[in-house]
């Protein structure tokens, strides 16, 4: 069977991933599905950048703005929305665009996941208990002894992927990272051009503050606000995100506010470099510079027209 054709455009946060997808999407009549494991969440749109109303009505987008913050979401369940989003794409004669930095997400979308042991509710509660006395470098700790190739892809505060893994392990014997090398994410549905946009790394980091700046300037503090008078809990995995977290710890008395921006930059830049690793070490990736117009539409035109 030909398999369908899917457009992949990635890269570390603030590195003009939206403003190149929809001037594509626009001359190739696509649609976006959106790859980003923040902007799946309801009323969260300043501290995860989200496309504008109007960038959104310009092009179709999917994946994004699907379920409220206190609701559990994976890859898993990310894989089988997006699957649909991009069948619904092709039904109605559109070119699927696959944007976001989350490269587990696209990882998951593209080739699938391994089939882990079952979740067994009895080791997750004692699991996220110990969390809950100990802290989340307490299990961190643990999951780098059990299985230290997991562990080097996750954050250390990422509580949810940390007793994720410890439960397969528990459960199984076996290290998560054994079933995904075993499974070698080898379900392949489509026919991809994965562009990566890369472009020296003080820039980055230059558009990287920029971008913190417009994000205060637009009211993220207000935003945060508001999710806690919406009874959102500040220990929630979202609200334990990149610029949620430090609006929450500024809120809470535990940072100044100087500091708590100088932070929140620093973390950013930081979560970039992870991103650039992840993605550098995957294989496929066709890099250019978000600016490389002409050179990215050429690929793009070979792609669907060959």
């Amino acid at each position: 069977m030909r398999k369908e054709k899917v457009i992949v455009i990635c890269g570390p946060t603030g590195i003009g991933k939206t403003s190149l997808s929809l001037m594509m999407a626009d001359e190739f009549r696509g649609a976006i599905v959106g790859a980003d494991s923040m902007q799946i969440y309801k009323y969260m749109d300043v501290g995860t950048a989200k496309p504008s109303p109007e960038e959104r009505s310009r092009v179709p987008h999917y994946m994004i703005d699907i379920i409220p913050p206190d609701s559990l979401f994976d890859a898993a369940s990310y894989a089988k929305l997006a699957r649909e989003a991009i069948l619904k794409i092709r039904e109605q004669g559109w070119v699927p665009f696959v944007v976001g930095g989350t490269g587990f997400y696209i990882k998951a979308l593209l080739h699938g996941l391994f089939d882990a042991k079952p979740s067994d509710p009895s080791v997750r509660q004692r699991l996220k208990n110990d969390a809950d006395s100990h802290g989340s470098a307490y299990i961190y700790d643990n999951l780098a002894n059990c299985d230290p190739k997991t562990a080097a892809r996750v954050h250390p505060n990422d509580t949810y992927r940390i007793i994720r893994a410890l439960e397969v392990y528990e459960i199984s014997g076996k290290p998560m990272s054994e079933f995904q090398k075993a499974h070698g994410f080898a379900d392949s549905p489509y026919e991809v051009l994965k562009i990566g946009l890369l472009i020296p790394r003080d820039q980055l980091y230059a558009r990287i503050d920029q971008r913190v700046d417009k994000m205060i300037e637009n009211g993220l503090l207000k935003e945060v606000k508001n999710l806690l008078e919406m009874g959102f809990s500040d220990d929630l995995r979202p609200m334990q995100s990149l610029g949620y977290r430090h609006m929450i710890d500024y809120l809470k008395g535990r940072t100044p506010w100087d500091e708590t921006i100088d932070i929140l930059k620093r973390d950013t830049r930081r979560y970039a470099k992870r991103q650039l690793t992840w993605f550098l070490n995957e294989p496929d990736v066709i890099w250019r510079s978000p600016d490389a117009h002409g050179e990215i539409r050429e690929l793009i035109r070979r792609l669907l027209y060959s």
